[in-house]
């Protein structure tokens, strides 16, 4: 089944992400992602309007589309999913990121990491975080970036949540394919033939890993205003399976049609002919 969210910006107003979060909600969207950037003033924490999303509206799962791992220490972050997946009754899911924007991180107070070290932390950061959130007594994890000295592990979130990565670098690839639930790639930064090259490439690394490649979740974020041929291609051929629409019109407007349009379009496409492609 294919998936359609919103891309909501968090701009530091006292009301209106949480009216649009709640538009989307009635009008049936499976996802809100909220991109995080801690070091833009104009905007709201991504966490802290993750979790007010979360407790007003009923049905919509919510993610960081996607989380700065070097500003979110991963057993921090690991509790604070757990807790509100529990709150929200099992609609979280956790996008990450190995950082961008790395003037900003440092300016912030956070490390400044050149591109092997970041996929390095990236692979230990997923390790951590699933520790976190086993039934172990205690954990213990010694890592290049992160340590765990027999901690105590909990709560359990609500459901498995998947940990999806925003990368496009092979090597990154590979990692979603290993040890990763998703890829959340952005429409622009990958064109078409990229998506397909990515997902082979996740693919190939997944059934090295002796795991199911169909296992993991492919999300487009959609940067502008695709129509449903578009999507449904993207879909049937380039093998996404869920897609986050950003903001390219005014928001309310877009949310409708969106919704009334070109979500129901893109479903009657993709019966009429093969579906998402698989693996």
């Amino acid at each position: 089944m294919v998936r359609f969210g919103y891309f909501l910006t968090p701009e530091a107003d006292p009301t209106r992400p949480l009216e649009l979060a709640r538009l989307a909600d009635e009008l049936g969207f499976d996802l809100i992602g909220v991109q995080d950037h801690p070091y833009q003033r104009r905007f709201h924490d991504t966490w802290t309007l993750l979790t007010a999303i979360a407790v007003t509206t009923h049905q919509v799962s919510v993610f960081p589309d996607v989380a700065s791992l070097p500003m979110r220490p991963p057993a921090m972050l690991a509790k604070a999913a757990a807790t509100l997946d529990l709150l929200s009754g099992g609609r979280l899911e956790l996008g990450l990121g190995a950082g961008a924007f790395w003037d900003a991180i440092v300016a912030m107070g956070g490390p400044r990491r050149g591109p092997g070290e970041s996929i390095r932390a990236l692979e230990e950061a997923i390790q951590v975080i699933r520790l976190m959130w086993s039934e172990q007594p205690a954990v213990r994890f010694s890592g290049e970036f992160y340590q765990l000295s027999g901690v105590r592990p909990g709560p359990r979130p609500a459901h498995p949540i998947g940990i999806w990565l925003g990368v496009y670098k092979p090597r990154a690839l590979a990692l979603v394919g290993r040890l990763a639930d998703g890829w959340v790639p952005s429409l622009g930064y990958a064109t078409p033939e990229a998506l397909t090259e990515g997902n082979r490439r996740i693919d190939e690394a997944a059934r090295q890993a002796g795991r199911d490649p169909s296992s993991i979740r492919r999300i487009l974020n959609v940067m502008d205003s695709p129509g449903p041929e578009l999507l449904a291609e993207l879909a049937a051929e380039r093998g996404m399976d869920t897609f986050v629409f950003a903001q390219a019109e005014e928001p309310d407007t877009q949310l409708r049609r969106l919704a009334s349009e070109v979500i129901p379009r893109t479903r009657d496409l993709l019966s009429a002919g093969a579906g998402p492609a698989s693996p």
